[in-house]
């Protein structure tokens, strides 16, 4: 998939070293639980990269081709509606990256998987996150709950 300045691939197990770069940054992991240690974080990417149901992309700049981060579209944890999630390394914030590969991926789900809704889930301390599932759309119906209804299901 491609965006205006970004693409994105599907996870590849030459993705390990940049994805880990995630889950190594505390201001990324701030609200996600912390940072992960190496041993966790193998068995987190290995489950990504062969998840079932799911599926994540590595995001990166189309010009530079540096890694910025990664979005996916999986289960959500009660296991009958799709969440959509995303983490960025922090130089790349606040500077539309998010937003632009968000809504692709949400126009992805709709289209071409034919889904329904599309969740999303944050913590409301995390301002950030949640202005940005506003701006592309979602609202919030819980507390820490984001939903988005495909506008062409009938």
């Amino acid at each position: 998939m491609k965006t205006e300045r970004c693409h994105l691939h599907l996870f590849s197990e030459q993705d390990y070293e940049s994805v880990k770069k995630l889950y190594e940054n505390e201001d990324v992991r701030k609200y996600l639980g912390g940072t992960v240690e190496e041993e966790a974080f193998k068995h987190h990417f290995t489950n990504m990269l062969h998840a079932k149901k799911g599926r994540y992309w590595a995001v990166f700049l189309n010009e530079s081709h540096a890694f910025i981060g990664f979005v996916f579209l999986d289960s959500y944890h009660e296991g009958t509606r799709t969440e959509i999630g995303y983490q960025f390394l922090p130089q790349y914030w606040q500077k539309g990256y998010a937003s632009e590969v968000v809504t692709c991926v949400i126009e992805y789900g709709f289209s071409e998987l034919q889904l329904q809704e599309i969740v999303a889930e944050t913590q409301t301390r995390n301002m950030a996150s949640c202005q940005l599932l506003r701006r592309v759309g979602m609202t919030c119906e819980e507390q820490s709950m984001f939903r988005l209804i495909n506008p062409t299901a009938s």
